[in-house]
């Protein structure tokens, strides 16, 4: 990896830097190589998967790889950041239907909970791997764990007291948006489990019934 201090530009992330000056490209490319490297994480384990699998997986060249991502735990932070955004664009998504009261709710947490299942094992991993990265790096993931939760407070701010929504305490806010982010994630922690008992629309009526009778 010692290639890899080459890397100054900032990056539509701000924070993992790249070579490449095109921010679509490369968002589009990271994507390519982050799904490529779930697998191989998933299926050999971190520290048994190399950069040299990742980038075939990927079909990438080794020297194509470096352009977009500096390291294996470069990789594990963003499978982070692209959970966060996949969670906030499907949760803007809900909220720009018109609408409102529980069936507003429902439809923030029927999104955030399709995420939880096209991306479980992208969830399994970060819980898995998070202990081999860097400070900087556990620190961030941690604050984009919270980011997640906060959607959902936000998203709770936003209808709480407009009727028929009942007004929320800060106390519930918090406890509401912890539990979506919390039972959403259960679902890709528990697959194993849970897909034996119910499908993933079972899962979300019983889960959305369960969050809504802590608030109505």
């Amino acid at each position: 990896m010692g290639r890899l201090n080459k890397l100054k530009s900032p990056t539509p992330d701000g924070e993992v830097p790249t070579q490449i000056k095109n921010p679509e490209l490369v968002r589009e490319k990271r994507r390519q190589i982050i799904d490529s490297t779930v697998k191989l994480f998933i299926e050999h384990g971190y520290h048994k998967t190399t950069t040299r699998m990742i980038a075939k997986a990927a079909n990438f060249s080794i020297g194509s790889l470096y352009e977009y991502v500096s390291s294996k735990e470069d990789l594990l932070y963003l499978v982070c950041k692209t959970i966060h955004e996949e969670v906030r664009d499907a949760v803007e998504k809900a909220l720009s239907n018109t609408d409102k009261g529980k069936e507003r709710l429902a439809r923030v947490i029927r999104q955030y909970f399709y995420v939880c299942d096209r991306m479980g094992d992208h969830i399994l991993l970060m819980y898995q791997v998070t202990q081999f990265l860097p400070e900087k790096w556990k620190v961030r993931v941690l604050v984009n764990e919270l980011n997640i939760t906060d959607i959902f407070i936000d998203a709770l701010s936003s209808m709480s007291g407009k009727t028929p929504f009942p007004e929320l305490d800060d106390k519930l806010l918090n406890l509401v948006g912890h539990n979506i982010s919390v039972l959403g994630q259960m679902w890709a922690f528990r697959r194993w489990h849970m897909q034996r008992n119910f499908s993933i629309e079972e899962y979300i009526k019983l889960q959305t019934n369960f969050i809504l009778g802590l608030i109505f």
